[in-house]
């Protein structure tokens, strides 16, 4: 009897787990295609201009565009970009799909590798976001460091001799329901405060933070590197507001630790936001009838006996569609989300040909 061909495993996202994920896919012999919005891959790395990473100090547009390439030059893995899933029914085995631009994908199973939203810090107001043009996000400072064009303050090119950085913006704050630590805030600030320093030496960095998460054993090589040997400042403390005296943005809050009221001023303040779910995370759960936690990121399974798996049979997520996750690690799940998927369809065709 010979065997029924397997179908390719559908993707749903272009970003370091997809990528991921396609590649392991593809590397097992089988086809991947590849399903994003956006009109090139590589995620938020590439599609925001992201600078170095954390841990490994590379280019994003090196680190995450060689991820690129090495899907794009695999003859086992097909892109359809600038369009969305409209549609996925059927079972494992036999699902179809069909895209926005009118395509029509058979697949095995999908990998629902979607990514986040950066929180947008319009909706911290009196944090001065949208009222002042030198209050920026990391995400801005990023695009600066990667362009070339140094650290800067928007409003007229000028060097900045102070730069504050404001942790947990968007991140463990109930009152905007943002009751979540992202995870990667503190190092990447960390990170940013130590490249503007060697940028520009005469700049003085200071970070205010409720607590510092750099986890795991990022704590000596990003917390303690960049106090001991770029001599950024920190500061704990709760911020109240960011104001302007006319020349100067003005950080005003209570420093925790002597319980006294600061009023400090500041050339760049910058926001160090954090991860919120994908904008898209309730259409994709309706489309592909998966269910979503509380706070709105795609349920998994716990991964005890599972890898990836989503509360439907033949679909599987992974990296930060399921929470704020590292760079390494949502690599890392879409390795093991295209191990289920292959595993899974293996078994299937065994059954199949009993």
């Amino acid at each position: 009897m010979t065997d029924k061909p397997i179908l390719p495993v559908l993707i749903v996202g272009g970003g370091p787990a997809g990528l991921s994920a396609a590649h392991a896919v593809a590397s097992s012999g089988r086809q991947a295609v590849i399903v994003d919005k956006a009109d090139r891959l590589g995620g938020a790395p590439i599609l925001q201009g992201y600078a170095k990473l954390v841990p490994s100090h590379e280019w994003a547009k090196v680190a995450i565009g060689g991820m690129v390439a090495r899907v794009q030059q695999n003859p086992n893995v097909t892109s359809h970009l600038n369009t969305q899933v409209q549609s996925f029914d059927g079972a494992p085995g036999a699902f179809t799909a069909t895209l926005r631009n009118g395509t029509v994908i058979e697949a095995d199973s999908a990998i629902l590798a979607s990514g986040f939203t950066h929180f947008d810090s319009l909706n911290k107001p009196e944090w001065g976001f949208g009222t002042y043009p030198d209050v920026v996000t990391t995400v801005q400072v990023e695009q600066m460091i990667s362009s070339g064009a140094g650290i800067r303050c928007p409003s007229d090119g000028r060097v900045p001799d102070r730069v504050a950085i404001l942790l947990c913006v968007g991140s463990r704050d109930r009152q905007i329901g943002r009751e979540w630590c992202s995870k990667i805030c503190c190092t990447v600030s960390a990170n940013l405060a130590m490249e503007i320093r060697e940028l520009s030496p005469k700049t003085n960095v200071y970070i205010y933070y409720m607590d510092v998460r750099t986890f795991g054993l990022l704590e000596g090589e990003y917390y303690w590197k960049s106090q001991e040997e770029a001599k950024v400042k920190y500061i704990k403390a709760r911020i109240a507001e960011v104001t302007s005296d006319g020349k100067r943005l003005v950080v005003k809050g209570e420093d925790t630790l002597v319980k006294r009221p600061i009023t400090i001023p500041f050339d760049l303040v910058v926001h160090a936001i954090g991860m919120d779910p994908n904008v898209d995370n309730m259409t994709l759960a309706s489309v592909f009838g998966v269910s979503l936690n509380r706070y709105g990121f795609i349920d998994k399974a716990a991964s005890y006996v599972t890898l990836g798996e989503t509360s439907r049979p033949g679909v599987y997520v992974a990296g930060a569609a399921t929470g704020p996750e590292t760079i390494d690690d949502s690599i890392a799940q879409g390795q093991a989300a295209a191990l289920a998927a292959l595993t899974r369809a293996g078994t299937r065709q065994v059954r199949a040909a009993e």
